[in-house]
Parts: C-alpha cells; structure tokens; sequence
C-alpha cells in the first residue's frame, strides 16, 4: 500500500478520525497486520529449531489456494470493477499485463534452448517483492497512525520508513546471494544482515521521538507492520525459501482486510441510497464466495493444466517452466497494480477506504479581527 505523506496525512483527510477507529476493528485489525505471525513466527525463531516444516505440501496448497491468491485477485478487482476504473489506470490494467504476458510467452519458448530469460523474469520478481513487502509494511504503520488520530513528523518518517529500506537492500541481497552462489555475495550478505541492527535502532528512535512530541506511544497497530517485517525476515535468514512460504500467507492476510473494507464501503454507499441492508450482506457473501472458487481454480486447477498444454506443445522443458512463468506474472502485476491502485492521496481511494468512518462535523470559518470590529461599529 502506498501511504499519505505521514505529515500531512490528517490534513489531507476527508474524514474524521479518532482514537480507535479501524479497517475491520482494533483487535482484527491488529491481528491481520502482523499480529498473528508474531505469535506463529517468534516461538518458532526463539526455539532454536533448525526446520521449519509445519505443514505438509497438501495444506501448502490449500493455504496458497485459501489465503494467499484471494489478495491477488481481490488486488484485481480494485482495478477491473468497471470501465471507468480500467481507463483510470490503463498501464495497470492493460499495458503493462500485455507486456509481461509477451516477456512470459517468449521465456517458456527459450527455455528450450536458455533458462536466461525466465531467470531474468524470476530475479525482477524478487527484487520487487522486496519493494512490495517493505512499502506495504511502511503503508500499514502511516495508515493505522493517522486511525490514531496522530501522523509522523518529517524526521519521524524518515527515521521509520529509513529503515524499512535498509530491510529491502537486505532482502535484494538475500534472493541474490541464495539463487546466485557462484557471485560471491556472501560478505555482501553478511554486512547487510549487520545492518538490520542498525535499521532495528533508527525505527526505535523515530518511535521514540514521536512518543516525546506527542505524549503517548505510536497506537500498537502501527508498530506491528514495522516489527512483524523485521521478524518475517528474520525468518527467511535462517530457513531460507521455506520461510518464505508463511511470509506470504501472512502478507496476504495483512491485505486482504483492505480491498475488502472498500468492497463494504462501496455497496453500503449503495445501500445509503436505498439499498437494503440484506442486499448489502448478499453482495459481500457473493463477493467472498467467487473470490474463494475463483482462488482455488486459479491457485490448484490453472498452473498445472497450462503445464500441460505447454508440455505437449513445446516439451517437457517448458512445460517445467511455465509454472515459474505464471508465477512471475502474477506477482509483478499484483506488485505494479498495488503501487497504482492505493493512493491515499486520492480522495476517491480514501472515500472507499476511511467511509465507514464519521464525516467530520462543519466548523464555521473563524471571523477575523477586522471583521468583528465592523460588526460592533454598526
């Protein structure tokens, strides 16, 4: 999620915020944004256990098909609702799906002959899932700020958010040192994973400072995005790829109560107008019912017949490689449409997402000075 300028990011509102406002509520909201992987991720890390094989491959599956590729279609849904959408973001909606869908195309037709394409494809996917995971995190912790009712100071910001992108330099440098041994990126790797100590330092003190400026800490909600990004990669430095599969359940669950949120404040708007209430329920009961069968079709059913169908077109080899192709796919747009889509500078964005919220009441404009002089002359 793209946040406000944490600044200016109550000014900049049209709605009013106070002291526990939220998404969903205090405690979901809490929960979602990083609250339950904390609880699963450091028991697990302080343990000491060397493995982290919770799950078997079948309930991987069930848990990506469940979970984690709802957050990318419902990413998709804010794109596509309707024309007006589609033409309100063309290049996320259709220039750069065309482009990746001919880069894909042209790396499974290569593999026969080369893996530097769909290589290519799979290192550009890291490098933005790093973007992705660490501006999401920064996101999450300006937007339950200003549910707070406070924001960040410039320094502030620049102290919290700096250290987010120490985290994306790490996780570069991670994906490359782990696909790319042959590089030598280990004492790259080690110097960056000293950094993260550094990083853990600057959040705490932009923290710190916001709790000496405003009399009271950041709301919890808002440091747990920040702390639970530091423990997500704490797990990947000691289990490698196979942490990398809860991360993204837990990624995707700190999403999903977003686009849903706007799919509510979008049909209550409706049902404001004179829509029934029952209709509103229906609506969203309609909504989760086609987003859960459209996940499982595309998460179970879809790679592995394309895998086919390329198999017995091209070869074995690039019916091997298309899965990774889809895969690519689907994660730079969903990275691409999630920088587009959440703006929180727009006021359209902002109406569909704070519109549950009360409308601040009217304030009269103050009378100046020379106003009320007139007045009492007369």
């Amino acid at each position: 999620m793209t946040a406000p300028a944490a600044s200016s990011a109550p000014a900049a509102a049209t709605v009013s915020v106070a002291p526990h406002a939220a998404i969903v509520s205090p405690l979901v909201d809490a929960l979602c944004a990083g609250g339950l992987s904390l609880l699963v991720l450091l028991p697990l890390l302080l343990s000491g256990r060397g493995d982290l094989l919770l799950v078997s491959v079948g309930v991987q599956a069930w848990l990506t098909a469940l979970v984690n590729m709802p957050h990318f279609l419902a990413s998709y849904r804010m794109v596509y609702r309707s024309r007006a959408s589609v033409r309100s973001h063309p290049w996320a909606a259709v220039y750069v799906p065309i482009v990746l869908l001919l880069c894909c195309i042209l790396a499974v037709l290569a593999s026969r002959t080369t893996d530097v394409p769909i290589s290519a494809l799979l290192t550009i996917q890291n490098a933005y899932l790093a973007w992705h995971y660490t501006g999401q995190a920064w996101g999450m912790t300006a937007t339950y700020a200003y549910l707070d009712g406070t924001s960040f100071s410039p320094l502030e910001r620049r102290l919290v958010r700096g250290a987010l992108y120490i985290l994306l330099a790490w996780h570069v440098i991670w994906f490359f040192n782990l696909a790319y041994e042959n590089l030598g990126l280990a004492p790259v790797y080690e110097a960056v994973t000293l950094l993260m100590a550094v990083a853990l330092a600057m959040g705490l003190v932009g923290f710190a400072l916001h709790k000496a400026r405003t009399g009271r800490f950041p709301p919890i909600r808002a440091v747990i995005p920040w702390l639970a990004i530091f423990v997500w990669y704490a797990a990947m430095a000691r289990w490698g790829l196979p942490a990398l599969f809860l991360v993204q359940i837990a990624h995707a669950l700190q999403y999903l109560i977003f686009p849903m949120r706007v799919e509510i404040n979008r049909t209550r708007r409706g049902a404001d107008s004179g829509v029934p209430r029952e209709r509103v329920l229906r609506h969203m009961l309609l909504y989760l019912v086609l987003l859960l069968a459209a996940s499982v079709v595309a998460a179970v059913l879809f790679p592995l017949g394309a895998m086919a169908v390329v198999t017995s077109w091209l070869g074995s080899r690039p019916g091997q490689v298309v899965g990774f192709a889809i895969l690519a796919f689907l994660n730079i747009h969903h990275y691409f449409t999630d920088g587009v889509v959440w703006k929180l500078r727009n006021p359209e964005v902002r109406e569909d997402l704070f519109g549950h919220l009360p409308k601040p009441a009217a304030v009269p404009a103050p009378v100046p000075e020379t106003a009320r002089r007139r007045r009492r002359a007369r």
